[in-house]
């Protein structure tokens, strides 16, 4: 039997919004290599080698979860995945921004939303003593409009509750705003509170079905590539 040919993407067109809505971890920030560098530690601790940043990179937007999974093959039903996820918080938030940086393109991008007067904003499933450091050390925290983190709402993504509570804050319809993520719970999560989305093919891209298959709106392979599906002024 034939493969079935992929759907063709999607033209990039500008969308009537208002705002623009991101994801942290592989979508705004590369924060793989200070999270790939807290497994390590905790993987020292109980005698183990350092893995390769690049074979932990694609776990990194699912933290802690993903990468002891990946890093110490533990699930969080195992016994002892409490004590071994606390030590990796711990180790996280002593190097929290000694590698993460934005990437390419990305403060370019937010100087070009700025000038076109959309407001933009964070959501992420960091918890908030995570996060906060985190935009601070990018030099963010004063431009962003809304910052939600993972312990804002009783939920988190894919739950729209997070992005829910970032349209409220901006005082927007979720219609007008639009979410970029790198993981399918971003899209899943966007398109729940009425949102279009978009695929930041450039991040970490951890599921396991592949990117071409989510049900987003549109695809970038570079953050500038989303001015393209911006209008050139904030819609009203």
């Amino acid at each position: 039997m034939l493969a079935r040919a992929p759907n063709p993407r999607p033209v990039a067109r500008p969308l009537a919004v208002a705002a623009v809505l991101f994801d942290l971890d592989g979508t705004l920030a590369d924060t793989a290599g200070d999270l790939s560098g807290a497994l390590n530690r905790v993987r020292a601790e109980r005698g183990l080698a350092p893995l390769p940043a690049a074979e932990l990179r694609a776990h990194a937007s699912s933290g802690a979860r993903g990468l002891l999974g990946a890093g110490m093959g533990i699930t969080p039903e195992a016994p002892d995945y409490t004590e071994l996820r606390e030590a990796f918080l711990a180790h996280y938030a002593g190097c929290l921004s000694e590698t993460t940086v934005l990437f390419a393109g990305v403060a370019e991008l937010l100087d070009a939303i700025e000038r076109r007067g959309l407001r933009w904003g964070i959501v992420t499933n960091k918890f908030a003593r995570f996060t906060g450091p985190v935009v601070d050390a990018l030099e963010l925290s004063e431009r962003a409009s809304t910052v939600v983190s993972g312990d804002t709402t009783p939920y988190t993504k894919p739950h729209p509750a997070p992005l829910l509570h970032a349209a409220s804050s901006l005082r927007v319809s979720p219609s007008q705003c639009i979410y970029v993520g790198d993981d399918l719970r971003d899209i899943i999560a966007g398109n729940a509170a009425g949102m279009p989305t978009i695929v930041a093919e450039y991040g970490y891209m951890g599921s396991a079905e592949p990117n071409g298959t989510w049900p987003a709106t549109g695809w970038i392979a570079d953050p500038l590539a989303l001015l393209n599906w911006l209008p050139s002024v904030a819609a009203r």
